[in-house]
C-alpha cells in the first residue's frame, strides 16, 4: 500500500515539474518540450493589387489579409480554386460608435476593427479590448459577400468596393439603434447592399443583405458569412493555463465542434460540412464572434487556410434563383462580444458552449448558475466565489469529515508504524502483515483519506474551469488591492497565503514514514504555489478559501481525536 502511494506521489510530482517547465518555456518564447509550435507570425499581406485567380467551379469564400488587399492563393479543403474577385480600393475607414462598441468598416463593407468599450485590455487598462483588428500585429475580421457556380459571372464579394450611404455615425442619446448601409460600386449587373443595425445595450448586429439583379438573365447566387483570423492566441494570455482559440461550428446533428488551426493547416475536415441549422464562430478566451442564421434553410460549413497563418470559417447559403430585374434579401445576426453565458444561450441553440468547460460542462454549468445567483445577492464576484466554496464544503462536510478522521487515525498510529519499519526493515513481507494488523485493530483504512477527496475532485475542477472561463471576472474587483479577479494578484498576497495554507495542511496531516515521501509532501505545495503566482486572482481566491475551510475542519477533527500537534 505504501509503495502504491509513493508511486502515485512521484507521478504527480514529476508531471507537475514537467508541466511547470514546459509552461515556463512557452512563457519565455522557447520551444515547448511537447513539440507545440511557438506563436505564429502575423499573417502576411500579398502585394497590393494582386487579385485572386479567375477560375470557374464551386467557389470557396476566402479572407483578406488587410483592409483593401486581395488574398493570396487559398488552400481550400475541397481543392477548388477561389472565386474571382475585384479588389477593393484602399479607402478611409467608416467608423461608428454605440454605447458598447466602436466599429470600423473597410472599403468592402466588412467589419475590420471592433473596440469593446466596456472591457479594458489585459496589458494596458487605458485601452479597450480589440476583438476584430486588421493591423500589422493581428488579422481578424467579419466578412460577407456573394459567390456562384455559374460560369463567367462575377458577383460582389468582400473584396468588391462599396460606398457607405450617408447617415449618422454615433448612436444618439435616446436612440434605440444605429444603421450603417453600404452599396456596391462598379458596372456589373448584380448589386449588393449591406445594412448593419447596431442596438443599444447589445453586442448583436443585425446584418441585412440585398441582392439586386439589374441584368437581363437570371442568377443563382450564394451568400457567405465569414470570420477570418490569424492563428495567434489573444494578447496577454497566460502560458500557465490553456484556453482554446479557433473556429467552432454548431449543428443539431453534431452539436458543438471545435476546429484546431493545426487541423485546418493539414487539410483535415472532421467537422460537419452541411445541414439545415447551425452557426459558425471564432472563439478565444472570454470573447467570441459568431454568424447566426435562423434554422430551416440549407447551409454549408466551410473552414479553410487562406494564407500563411490566416484561417477562415464560413456559412455558405444558396439564395435561390433571382430573376432579371428582381431583388432578394437575406438576414443574419453577427455577434461580437463577451462570452456572457446566459445571454449567449438566449441568442441561439448551443451558442453558450463557446464558453468552453470541456469534459466538465455537465457539472460546470450548474456551478456557474449557482455562482451567478450568489452574485445577484452579494453584488461582488469575489465574495460570491468565497460563498460558493463555503456551500460546496457544507455539501461535502460529512465526506470530508470521513477523510479527515481517517487521516487523523493514521497520524495516531504513525509512531507504531514507524517502529515497525525500523524493526522489520529487512523483512518487508512481515512488516506489511504487522502493519495491516495494526490497521485492523485500530479500524484504520489507509485509503480512507484519499477516496472521499477523489470523489470531490471533479466538482472542484469544474469550478476551476468556471472561474477560468467566466468573462464576468474580467475587471471585477474583490477588496483592496484585488481590482481584477481575472488578472494575477499584483502584490502576490493571495498566492503567498495559498502556499502558506497548503504547507500548514501538510503539517496537519500524518507524516509519512518514508523520508523521501515526506519531503515530497512538503515540496508539492511549493511547486504548485509558484504556478499560482501567475494564475488569475479569482482562481487563487477559490483555492485559498478551500484550503482555509479544509484546515478548520481538519483541525477540529484532529482535536476531537487528540492528535493535533
Amino acid at each position: 500500500m505504501t509503495d502504491i502511494r509513493r508511486t502515485l506521489l512521484w507521478v504527480v510530482f514529476t508531471m507537475s515539474l514537467v508541466l511547470l517547465w514546459d509552461a515556463w518555456n512557452k512563457h519565455t518564447g522557447q520551444l515547448s518540450i511537447f513539440g507545440a509550435a511557438s506563436p505564429r507570425p502575423a499573417a502576411s499581406a500579398p502585394p497590393p493589387g494582386a487579385a485572386p485567380a479567375s477560375q470557374v467551379g464551386i467557389p470557396t469564400p476566402i479572407a483578406t489579409t488587410a483592409p483593401g488587399a486581395a488574398a493570396a492563393s487559398a488552400s481550400v479543403p475541397n481543392g477548388v480554386p477561389a472565386a474571382p474577385a475585384v479588389v477593393a480600393p484602399v479607402a478611409e475607414a467608416v467608423v461608428i460608435s454605440t454605447d458598447l462598441v466602436k466599429a470600423h468598416f473597410d472599403g468592402g463593407g466588412n467589419m475590420v476593427r471592433l473596440e469593446l468599450l466596456r472591457h479594458a485590455d489585459v496589458e494596458d487598462r487605458r485601452r479597450h479590448v480589440l476583438l476584430f483588428d486588421m493591423s500589422a500585429e493581428r488579422s481578424y475580421a467579419a466578412q460577407s459577400g456573394l459567390v456562384t457556380t455559374q460560369a463567367g459571372m462575377d458577383l460582389p464579394n468582400h473584396y468588391s468596393p462599396m460606398k457607405r450611404v450617408a447617415g449618422p455615425s454615433v448612436l444618439a442619446d435616446g436612440a434605440a439603434d444605429l444603421q450603417v448601409r453600404f452599396e456596391s460600386l462598379g458596372d456589373g449587373p448584380v448589386k449588393l447592399a449591406k445594412t448593419y443595425t447596431f442596438k443599444r445595450g447589445e453586442y448583436t448586429v443585425a446584418v441585412h443583405h440585398e441582392v439586386h439583379n439589374t441584368g437581363a438573365a437570371p442568377i443563382s447566387p450564394q451568400i457567405y458569412l465569414q470570420l477570418a483570423r490569424d492563428g495567434n492566441p489573444p494578447r496577454g494570455e497566460s502560458s500557465f493555463y490553456f484556453t482554446f482559440t479557433g473556429p467552432a461550428i454548431y449543428s443539431e446533428a453534431k452539436k458543438f465542434e471545435k476546429v484546431d488551426f493545426k487541423d485546418i493547416e493539414k487539410g483535415k475536415i472532421g467537422h460537419i460540412t452541411s445541414g439545415n441549422d447551425g452557426w459558425v464562430a471564432m472563439v478565444q478566451h472570454y470573447f467570441t464572434s459568431a454568424w447566426l442564421v435562423p434554422a430551416g434553410t440549407p447551409r454549408e460549413f466551410r473552414t479553410a487556410k487562406v494564407s500563411n497563418n490566416l484561417y477562415s470559417v464560413a456559412l455558405v447559403m444558396p439564395l435561390g434563383e433571382v430573376a432579371a430585374g428582381a431583388t432578394t434579401t437575406h438576414d443574419a445576426t453577427l455577434y461580437a462580444g463577451p462570452q456572457e453565458e446566459n445571454k449567449l444561450a438566449a441568442l441561439a441553440p448551443g451558442l453558450d458552449l463557446v464558453k468552453d468547460y470541456g469534459v466538465f460542462t455537465v457539472m460546470a454549468k450548474p456551478l456557474f448558475w449557482l455562482l451567478d445567483q450568489l452574485n445577484k445577492v452579494l453584488h461582488n464576484w469575489g465574495w460570491s466565489i468565497v460563498a460558493l466554496v463555503v456551500l460546496l464544503k457544507i455539501a461535502f462536510y460529512w465526506l470530508n469529515a470521513s477523510a479527515y478522521r481517517s487521516m487523523a487515525k493514521m497520524k495516531a498510529v504513525g509512531p507504531r508504524v514507524t517502529d515497525l519499519r525500523e524493526r522489520y526493515k529487512d523483512k518487508p513481507q512481515l512488516m506489511q502483515q504487522e502493519m495491516m494488523r495494526i490497521y485492523r485493530e485500530e479500524k484504520v483504512n489507509p485509503l480512507g483519506g484519499c477516496l472521499p477527496i477523489l470523489v470531490q475532485m471533479p466538482f472542484f475542477i469544474a469550478l476551476y474551469w468556471v472561474l477560468l472561463s467566466s468573462v464576468e471576472m474580467r475587471n471585477a474587483p474583490w477588496i483592496g488591492w484585488v481590482v481584477d479577479l481575472s488578472a494575477k494578484d499584483p502584490w502576490f498576497i493571495l498566492p503567498l497565503l495559498m502556499t502558506a495554507s497548503s504547507l500548514f495542511q501538510v503539517w496537519l496531516n500524518p507524516t509519512p514514514a518514508d523520508p523521501m515521501q515526506a519531503k515530497m509532501m512538503w515540496m508539492m505545495p511549493l511547486v504548485f504555489g509558484v504556478m499560482f503566482f501567475f494564475f488569475p486572482a479569482g482562481l487563487v481566491l477559490y483555492w485559498l478559501t478551500n484550503n482555509i475551510l479544509s484546515i478548520a475542519q481538519q483541525w477540529f477533527i484532529n482535536r476531537q481525536l487528540g492528535v493535533n500537534k
